[in-house]
């Protein structure tokens, strides 16, 4: 009887011919996910902080008393000349900004697409928000989007060329709010002291320069930037208003410490070849001693 008789090697490798398929097929699916490993760990230093650049766009920043490549030019435009180098410096921090006269007005968020906030800040015209300095209302704006972060390190660089006259709160108020939410304020005014160039239309639509004073309250900065732990600084010149934005850089660093794999091998192609090795032992299997008798 044959009931009991076991089967050759050829019956088994016969019924095996499926599963070698479908085996081929999981490899494949394997090779198709991209699996990858690391070679090798490295660990990458980034500076990380968040900041608020608040600036005045009062009809006093249209005073000339700055130069850029030997002409004159307004206070606002050479702030937006700095500022934007400041931003090129500052690649792995979050920056927003927050512009203000007689009230603030959110110009962009904190974000890491800088492009996008020197667009908004090359944008900038005087006259679009109601007149008047703001100050305390403006630094109030910046802490607020600031209590919204969790980074370690969060900085408002406020800069004006004038006194707080207008607003619901006050500069020393809003400093006492940026020291409870550990908000460091640099303060910067900007301007030359004593009478300055301001630009004028005649009524044949010429431009003309009146002389006039514009005051800067550098007690008041003084004091907004000595509650929070930061420092006030002042800017008579194009050059030294550049200076200060370069200590404000150096000054501003927080370590963030971030691993990654700085190499990787591909492991598809091991799956690959398994698979293509199992389809070809399968053809040789299914042609040769598997092959079916008509």
């Amino acid at each position: 009887s044959l009931a009991g008789a076991n089967p050759n090697w050829r019956v088994r490798w016969f019924k095996a011919l499926p599963w070698l398929t479908m085996a081929a097929m999981v490899l494949m699916i394997f090779a198709l996910a991209r699996p990858r490993i690391g070679l090798g760990k490295s660990v990458i230093r980034k500076e990380g902080i968040d900041i608020i650049l608040a600036l005045d766009v009062s009809t006093s920043m249209l005073a000339e008393d700055f130069k850029s490549g030997g002409k004159r030019i307004n206070r606002l435009e050479i702030v937006k000349q700095v500022t934007r180098d400041f931003i090129s410096r500052r690649p792995n921090d979050r920056i927003g900004v927050v512009i203000f006269a007689g009230q603030p007005y959110i110009l962009a968020p904190l974000t890491w697409d800088h492009d996008w906030i020197n667009t908004r800040i090359d944008e900038l015209q005087i006259g679009e928000i109601q007149d008047g300095t703001a100050i305390g209302t403006a630094l109030t704006t910046g802490i607020k989007r600031l209590n919204e972060s969790r980074a370690k390190s969060k900085v408002v660089i406020l800069l004006t060329d004038g006194n707080n006259n207008a607003g619901e709160i006050t500069p020393e108020v809003a400093a006492e709010t940026a020291k409870g939410f550990k908000v460091t304020v640099h303060t910067i005014g900007a301007g030359s002291k004593g009478l300055v160039p301001y630009p004028m239309i005649d009524p044949w639509g010429q431009k003309q320069y009146q002389m006039v004073e514009i005051n800067i309250d550098d007690e008041l900065l003084q004091k907004v930037a000595a509650t929070t732990g930061g420092r006030y600084f002042r800017a008579t010149d194009t050059q030294s208003l550049k200076t200060i934005f370069q200590r404000i850089d150096r000054m501003e660093k927080t370590e963030v410490e971030m691993a990654r794999y700085s190499e990787y091998k591909d492991l598809y192609p091991y799956f690959l070849f398994g698979a293509l090795g199992l389809l070809l032992i399968e053809a040789i299997l299914a042609n040769t001693v598997c092959r079916r008798l008509p």
